[in-house]
């Protein structure tokens, strides 16, 4: 297994990664917000793409062989000014890390993440920050082990059957 850096002939796999993730994320959500139409992996792909694009991103892949098992996508968020606070660092944000169903817990998710930690250090942020949906309790389980915390959290309410 290797990490090696996008290039744009392992955009489908990229597109079939995302809608892995997407499935996964609707089958461990109870209230079942989301449906997964025909053109989300496009839609999502054209998106994240432009974000890594317009913030000095970067994508890993973990390949095995020949194929494309795992990826990692991240931008660089500036520093800004608002009414209220200002933030000096450069900070780091994961837009995705997605492991292949057949090849989780064989540490490649901790590689690319790794990998994404160190392009991050050399662009000088001060920190990364990564959104995992609240149900997905390995995902949460997988950034604890690897000394992310809980900064910020969304909480919820369902309140109509």
């Amino acid at each position: 297994m290797k990490i090696i850096e996008y290039e744009e002939k392992y955009a489908e796999d990229v597109k079939d990664l995302l809608e892995e993730l997407q499935n996964y994320i609707i089958s461990i959500d109870p209230y079942h917000f989301n449906i997964l139409k025909g053109d989300y992996k496009e839609k999502v792909f054209i998106k994240d793409m432009e974000e890594v694009r317009k913030n000095q991103g970067k994508i890993y892949l973990a390949q095995d062989q020949n194929d494309v098992v795992g990826l990692i996508m991240g931008v660089i968020r500036m520093p800004e000014v608002d009414f209220d606070y200002e933030r000096l660092q450069n900070m780091g944000e994961v837009l995705e890390l997605i492991v292949t169903q057949k090849t989780r817990s064989k540490g490649i998710g901790s590689e690319l993440l790794n990998k994404m930690e160190e392009y991050f250090k050399s662009q000088n942020c001060y920190t990364i920050n990564i959104d995992v949906f609240g149900y997905n309790e390995i995902g949460k389980n997988f950034y604890f082990k690897n000394g992310y915390h809980t900064r910020m959290m969304t909480v919820s309410k369902k309140i109509k059957k």
